[in-house]
């Protein structure tokens, strides 16, 4: 099984484990979008609906993409009472377009997923004239200072990941870009904006190994390698951190219009 179809494996564990988007984040996609209850969004791998769920609260029609069936079933039963969701099981690199074009085009933590030699301008073909294309990318935030638990978790990881990496770090905010030179060479849009947005979120050792567990490269571990690395993760938690661990996140929202319709 390929790594972006690990998901569906836990598709529950995800919409356990999963954090939302931040309601910031949220707020600046609907106005650069300038979303309405008349506004059409296609998301892209729409997950259990982390950012669908939002989104459809404040009236937006969406089409939602997802290829995978049981991550599809969750967000469709907590999308239910939306009639302006509809929820489409499908490979969006292989998904034919509808004819009607979209005011938005979204993908939260599955662009990266999509097939690099198409999909900007995939994206770009689903849009109307003036419509706008956002990818929110969610990074592991180093943040600023010594990271206690990511340097003792090493172990865990050299223990147990073949492919542990001894010079991965987190990143910083600092080192993170600041252009997004995929879609802005693609020729197909004229406005771009990017936003970041930081969180921090505390878990327990048993809700950080839920968490970890949804991740694609811990499900690509054996099951004795994955349970051996959570449960290590888990006993370092509880012996030397006193039972929980804040994780720093930072999100990154790039926004991009395509070119208004010219004038008759």
């Amino acid at each position: 099984m390929r790594r972006r179809e690990s998901f569906d494996e836990v598709a529950e564990l995800y919409e356990l484990a999963r954090p939302t988007y931040p309601t910031a984040l949220i707020d600046d996609l609907v106005q650069f979008a300038s979303l309405s209850k008349k506004s059409r969004a296609l998301e892209i791998g729409c997950g259990t609906g982390q950012l669908t769920l939002p989104l459809a609260e404040r009236g937006t029609s969406i089409m939602a993409v997802e290829l995978g069936a049981n991550l599809a079933a969750v967000a469709r039963r907590k999308l239910a009472r939306f009639e302006n969701v509809t929820l489409v099981v499908a490979d969006f690199d292989r998904w034919v377009l509808p004819e009607e074009p979209f005011d938005l085009v979204v993908a939260a933590t599955a662009f990266h997923w999509l097939r690099p030699e198409s999909r900007v301008h995939a994206c770009a073909d689903a849009l109307r004239p003036g419509g706008t294309l956002a990818i929110v990318q969610t990074h592991w935030s180093a943040g600023s200072g010594r990271d206690r638990f990511f340097e003792e978790g090493q172990r865990c990881y050299a223990s147990w990941d073949t492919d542990y990496d001894p010079d991965f770090a987190p990143v910083t905010r600092d080192a993170l870009p600041n252009t997004n030179d995929e879609m802005e060479s693609s020729g197909r849009f004229d406005q771009f904006l990017l936003r970041r947005y930081d969180t921090e979120d505390r878990y327990t050792a048993s809700q950080y190994s839920d968490l970890l567990a949804t991740f694609s490269n811990i499900r690509g571990l054996d099951e004795r390698a994955r349970s051996g690395l959570l449960g290590c993760l888990a006993h370092l938690i509880d012996t030397r951190f006193g039972g929980s661990v804040v994780r720093k996140h930072c999100y990154s929202l790039w926004l991009a219009r395509t070119p208004a319709a010219a004038s008759a």
